[in-house]
């Protein structure tokens, strides 16, 4: 595959009818909020592991301040 730079998928992307940009539009943005709701759910993957494990703290600030500082 060819190797394309950003200013050269631009000019692409320009040289477009205005429908296909819409649509080119579309498609990343359903893309990147995929990408998106794929990331938190392994972020909440980990979190909950981690609170399973017993690896969350649990406190007041002030008590997490003091954690911090031992």
């Amino acid at each position: 595959m060819q190797s394309v730079t950003f200013d050269e998928a631009l000019d692409v992307i320009e040289s477009l009818p205005i429908e296909d940009q819409a649509n080119l539009i579309a498609i990343l943005q359903k893309r990147l909020a995929d990408r998106r709701r794929t990331e938190m759910a392994t972020h909440i993957a980990q979190a909950k592991a981690e609170h399973q494990g017993g690896q969350v703290f649990r406190g007041s600030v002030e008590e997490a301040i003091a954690e911090l500082n031992r």
